[in-house]
Formats: structure tokens, C-alpha cells, sequence
């Protein structure tokens, strides 16, 4: 009892250990608050990373696969399967407007399904919008105004395609388009506010912008797409290129495939890369032959059809879930699709040990990995600095145990055992440590709950933009507060307090009951 009555003394009277607890605080704030970004960025960059690749991708690259609307009716007839898209994936020479050319990444996608798997028709950028940012104070975002206009647009965008009028077609007709990201371009700047407001915009040696003359790329504007397409067997043939209008533009989040990815419809790009169904020739066969002395054109002879190709199934499954061990058996179950599917396609598909079966956890491996490691590093760091709470705990209460000397005298003179002063002291550094992790987990949440507030606050003030948009390509400062990680830094600071008073409170323990009464 004596214990608790001298703790709650000593810890409303005394200024040293509400000082200790400030330390504990600002430590276990810092670490709270360091973590809850870090994890948000990690969660924004898995989903980012999800958004266009469903749960599971099965692919044969470069050359595809036939035969892949049996497999897609297989995936979706299995009661864990939401939906399956077909996908071709290659690399191109995008031409732009300005005459610079650029190399991508070509996606070529059937719309409608696609959205089914992935979060398509929710980052196509060019859409009406209702109401302005919270951040776009004088409403110049294009979005909101000629809503019918990017209605229009977004519709397209969905299909991949682009209406055009013209005076054979008044009522307009729907062209195959593209839909590259929002950074591929270059003429879409984002604002300090977190957005691209429409005006296109080219930079300047110097490194500024200056205003196209060119109306935007989704409204009016064309681009050439060159691709490499090869034969089944991986033999590259020529160089195809075809001009396309741009039906939208799509922002992910992520700005390495904003910046370098490029969507197309499915069957255009299967005609570029010659992908698409066609007849089976006899090897040999067709071309110019001589009979005597003319030259005469031969057909080829026909043995069967080239069935139409790809080089991605993306799959999703029913539960919507982000966690890897869900993927992961979804994962298995369409090996097994897959492997009923190759029985049934003797040496015309690849075998299931060849075919390339992976979550969308292992198509970002390299950025996931690199985030985690970056955030144990950082934590690592901060909870090294957040030692020297320990150091400041352990010097406040040897300052303290040497004050309270006589006091310590008289509780061993009256009977008090040495496990019983120890106790005292420990539970001293147990309520510092409780106090100042309660304190610290307030300053956290208010912070890491207004963050983007606090962070304007202080671009506004004192012109201080420490998350620029323009640069992290994230609108918002992300941030996630989990209830385990609270309570590990909350337990820490508590142990760290309890190891700061143990020293202490051993030497408080050892001293003798008379040589202590007579200390002054």
C-alpha cells in the first residue's frame, strides 16, 4: 500500500519525473507516428499495385498463349473466381504530338472484362466531377464544368475507344483508342492541391511550364503506337505502327506506370502483333514459284487456323481481400484450372511447370519488399533514438534516490524490505512509463488524424510543403494506425521506463537502513 501512496506522492509533487514523462511521450509519439506513415505508404502501394493486376496472373510472356477463352470460361465457372480478363503485355514506341517519342509498356485489354477483375473504370482520370478539392479554392479543375463532355469521355474511356463524327458518319462512330497514364504525356502537371487540372502544359529548358498549343490529348489529340510483333516461335517479324486517337487517361497513384504505361483494346493490338486468329499454313508453301520460264503466284496451303493469342489471364477472386495467404491459395486452385487446361490442349499451350502462375504480391515483390525493409530501417532508427528516454529515466530517478536517501532510511528503520524499496521504485518508473505512452498515443492520434490539415497549415503559413504532390505523386500524406503496432510502442515505452528505473531502484534496495538515516 505504502508503494502506491509514495508513487502518486512523488508523481504529482515532484517537476523531475513529469519531465521523464515528456521524454516517454515525445518517444513513443514519434515512433506511433513514423510507423503510421510508413504503414499507410505501404498499403496505398500495395493497393496501387493491385489495382491493375486483380489477385493472380497467369502468363506466358512475348509470344502468348492459345486457346485462352476455354481457360477463362474454366477460371470463371470455379466458385472462388469473380472474373477473368484476357491481357497482352509488350513493349512499344508511343509518338506524341510534340514529336517526342517515348517507350512504354503496351497493354492491351478488353475494357468491360477488365474492369471486372481490376479497379479500371475507377482510375480513368477524365471523368465530371460534382464538386471541387477541398484544395481547389478557385474551382479550376476542367473537370467540373462541360460535364457532358467528359461524360462522353469517360464512357469511351471504359471501352477504349473515341467517337468521331464526320460527314459519312454525322452521328459519330466509335475508333479503338488508347488510354495512356496520366504522366505519360507530359502535358498534365499536377497542382500543390493534389491534382491535374486540364490545361496541357510543356516544360521549358529552365525546367518550368508554359502552356501547349495543342487542345488535350483526351478531347482532340493522336498518338502513334509502334510495336515488335514475333511469331509463336519468338521470331520478330517487322515493325508495326498505327495511329490512334486517345480516349482517355488513367492515374493509378503509382508514377512509375503512370509514367511509362500505355492501354490499348485487346484486339487492336492483337492485329499490330499478329496475335489474332488466322489461318495455319503449310510450311514451304504460297509465294512466287517458276513453271518453265514464268514466274507464277502460288497459294499457300491451308492445314488449319492459328487460333488468336495472349500473354496474360488476369484472375480475381470472390473475397475481396488484401491478404497475401488468400492470393496464395487462390493462386493454387487456378494451377489446378490450369493444369486441366493444358491436359485438354496437348503441345499446343505451355505445360502448368512452364506456365507462370503469381499474386499480385509477387508482381510487386521488388516495391513491397523494398518498403517494408525501408520501414524496418526507419523504425530501427527511431527506436534507437527513443533509448535515450531510458538514459534520461535512469538519471532523473539516481538524482531522485539520492534526494529521497532519508526517506528511503526511514521506510527500511520501519520494517520495509529491500524487494519492498525496489518494488517502490520500479512501479515509480511503470507509472512514468504508463503516463508519458498515454500521453505520447494522444499526441500521435490528434497528429496522425489531421496530418494533411497540419501539413497545409504549414505550406499555407510558412510555405513549408514537406509532402508535395508534385513530387511523391500522392495527393494525401497516407497514413495507417494499427491497433498492434500501437500497443507495441505503447509496451515499449512502458519497458523502457521500467529498465531506466532499475538501476535505481537496485541501488535504493542496497542501502543501509542507519547509514542512510544519517545521510544529509
Amino acid at each position: 500500500m505504502y508503494q502506491l501512496l509514495l508513487t502518486k506522492r512523488y508523481l504529482s509533487s515532484k517537476i523531475m519525473p513529469l519531465l521523464a514523462a515528456l521524454a516517454v511521450a515525445l518517444c513513443t509519439a514519434m515512433v506511433i507516428i513514423v510507423w503510421s506513415v510508413m504503414g499507410g505508404f505501404l498499403v496505398m502501394l500495395i493497393n496501387s499495385g493491385r489495382t491493375l493486376v486483380g489477385d493472380v496472373s497467369i502468363s506466358w510472356p512475348v509470344t502468348g498463349f492459345a486457346h485462352y477463352e476455354d481457360l477463362i470460361k474454366r477460371l470463371e465457372a470455379d466458385p472462388e473466381i469473380a472474373g477473368a480478363t484476357p491481357m497482352i503485355e509488350t513493349y512499344g514506341l508511343i509518338g506524341l504530338p510534340d514529336g517526342r517519342t517515348e517507350t512504354v509498356q503496351v497493354r492491351g485489354i478488353d475494357g468491360p472484362s477488365f474492369a471486372k477483375v481490376t479497379e479500371w473504370n475507377d482510375i480513368l482520370y477524365w471523368r465530371p466531377k460534382d464538386a471541387p478539392d477541398p484544395k481547389d479554392t478557385g474551382s479550376s479543375d476542367m473537370r467540373l464544368r462541360r460535364k457532358e463532355v467528359w461524360q462522353q469521355i469517360y464512357e469511351g474511356g471504359k471501352k477504349l475507344t473515341r467517337l468521331e463524327r464526320s460527314k459519312a458518319h454525322p452521328e459519330g462512330i466509335d475508333r479503338p483508342g488508347v488510354v495512356p497514364g496520366i504522366s505519360v504525356s507530359g502535358f498534365n502537371f499536377r497542382e500543390k492541391w493534389g491534382f491535374f487540372p486540364g490545361t496541357p502544359y510543356i516544360r521549358t529548358r529552365e525546367g518550368d511550364k508554359t502552356p501547349a498549343e495543342m487542345l488535350m490529348l483526351p478531347v482532340d489529340g493522336y498518338v502513334t503506337l509502334n510495336v515488335l510483333p514475333m511469331d509463336s516461335k519468338g521470331r520478330a517479324i517487322e515493325m508495326v505502327a498505327r495511329k490512334f486517337p486517345v480516349a482517355n487517361e488513367f492515374h493509378s497513384g503509382l508514377y512509375e506506370i503512370d509514367h511509362r504505361t500505355v492501354f490499348v483494346q485487346l484486339g487492336a493490338l492483337q492485329d499490330m502483333l499478329k496475335m489474332n486468329r488466322a489461318q495455319r499454313v503449310k510450311e514451304g508453301t504460297g509465294g512466287v514459284v517458276r513453271k518453265g520460264d514464268r514466274e507464277e503466284f502460288a497459294a499457300p496451303v491451308v492445314i488449319g487456323e492459328e487460333p488468336a493469342r495472349v500473354t496474360n489471364i488476369l484472375v480475381r477472386g470472390k473475397r475481396d481481400t488484401f491478404d497475401p495467404k488468400d492470393a496464395d491459395k487462390l493462386a493454387e486452385r487456378c494451377r489446378q484450372i490450369y493444369g486441366a487446361f493444358a491436359e485438354a490442349h496437348p503441345n499446343e499451350v505451355p505445360d502448368l511447370l512452364s506456365i507462370r502462375i503469381q499474386t499480385w504480391a509477387d508482381l510487386n515483390q521488388t516495391m513491397i519488399s523494398a518498403v517494408k525493409k525501408e520501414t524496418a530501417l526507419v523504425l530501427f532508427i527511431f527506436s534507437f533514438v527513443s533509448l535515450t528516454a531510458v538514459f534520461l529515466v535512469l538519471a532523473i530517478f539516481w538524482a531522485m534516490v539520492s534526494e529521497k536517501t532519508r526517506d528511503i532510511g526511514i521506510l527500511r528503520a520501519v520494517g520495509a524490505s529491500r524487494s519492498g524499496v525496489a518494488g517502490l521504485w520500479l512501479l515509480y518508473g511503470a507509472a512514468i512509463g504508463i503516463t508519458g505512452s498515454a500521453l505520447g498515443f494522444a499526441l500521435a492520434y490528434l497528429i496522425v488524424s489531421n496530418i494533411n490539415g497540419i501539413h497545409e497549415w504549414l505550406g499555407e503559413r510558412l510555405g513549408l510543403y514537406i509532402w508535395d504532390p508534385r513530387i511523391y505523386y500522392f495527393s494525401r500524406i497516407p497514413s495507417d494506425l494499427q491497433a498492434s503496432n500501437v500497443a507495441i510502442v505503447l509496451a515499449g515505452g512502458v519497458v523502457a521506463s521500467c529498465l531506466g528505473a532499475l538501476i535505481p531502484a537496485a541501488r535504493a534496495a542496497r542501502m543501509h537502513p542507519v547509514r542512510a538515516l544519517r545521510f544529509e
